[in-house]
């Protein structure tokens, strides 16, 4: 099926109800590594109701499947996330009411042989008092869905690394059934679960959700650059190079320039840049 450029640019939703409480913002972060040492009183504030706090990454979960594009003819099983950005407008409450509105602002036509690129972006607001808590933006490559005859060039421009060695190397480990936990918060694409899928799928093993790498780099600057002061994260952009699989150590490289952070994650075991051309920007 050919994608139908003026069905799918006008794609878009307004002030889709969603909620989510403390347990999915435990849970949340869970997921992505936090509480491993129960004993580390500064992650327990992120998996514990006594002080809790939120992670800036969790917005990409919160309102899970908002801005899905299932009735755009895309074939879904050449899809891959191919970038995540977000904007926190103001930090996260640990439980909330909101309202997202989503919608398709590109479609790219990289070529019959290379694929499309979807950009949408989505905004989320609480219901209770109306103000904008995040924008989230999203790449999707349509891997077979190219030539349909839209546009050749736009979207956003990759955060440039710098050219220097970097000033903090974070290693995290990942557990082998993290993905089984890290699904609970929404995606449960069998990608992540099932070995007969996976292997369909053209891998040896289910893979980690990209979105929970994106976590774990999130998680690697919360603790190495923010001092766990999680409230210090404004944006938070990436583009996904390839999958990690669970167990497998996760290595951020990071460079910090004032305010900007740029950084790059590797499983370093197989030599594979797995996020690459991160920006995050912390509040002044």
């Amino acid at each position: 099926m050919t994608i139908d450029y003026d069905k799918i640019i006008s794609m878009k939703t307004s002030d889709v109800e969603y909620s989510y409480t403390d347990n999915d913002t435990m849970l949340y972060a869970l997921g992505i590594g936090f509480g491993r040492d129960p004993l580390n009183r500064k992650e327990l504030d992120f998996v514990y109701e006594k002080n809790l706090k939120t992670i800036p990454s969790m917005a990409t979960v919160i309102a899970w499947g908002a801005g899905h594009m299932r009735d755009s003819g895309i074939n879904y099983l050449m899809v891959v996330h191919g970038e995540q950005r977000l904007k926190i407008h103001q930090p996260l409450p640990v439980a909330a009411n909101i309202l997202v509105d989503s919608k398709v602002t590109d479609v790219i036509d990289k070529g019959e042989d290379k694929g499309a690129l979807l950009i949408t972006e989505v905004d989320i607001k609480d219901k209770q008092t109306g103000n904008l808590l995040c924008t989230l933006g999203g790449t999707t490559f349509a891997r077979g869905d190219g030539g349909f005859g839209g546009p050749k060039k736009g979207g956003p421009k990759p955060h440039a690394i710098p050219n220097r060695d970097p000033d903090i190397i974070s290693e995290l480990s990942t557990a082998p059934d993290q993905a089984l936990l890290y699904r609970l918060s929404g995606d449960r694409n069998p990608l992540h679960s099932d070995p007969d899928v996976a292997e369909a799928a053209g891998f040896p093993k289910p893979i980690l959700h990209g979105l929970c790498s994106y976590g774990t780099a999130c998680k690697s600057i919360i603790q190495d650059v923010c001092n766990y002061d999680s409230s210090l994260i404004e944006q938070l952009d990436v583009r996904f190079s390839s999958p990690v699989f669970p167990g497998e150590k996760i290595s951020t490289e990071i460079w910090v320039d004032d305010k900007q952070i740029s950084f790059r994650s590797w499983v370093k075991d197989r030599n594979v840049m797995v996020i690459n051309n991160g920006k995050c920007v912390l509040r002044v």
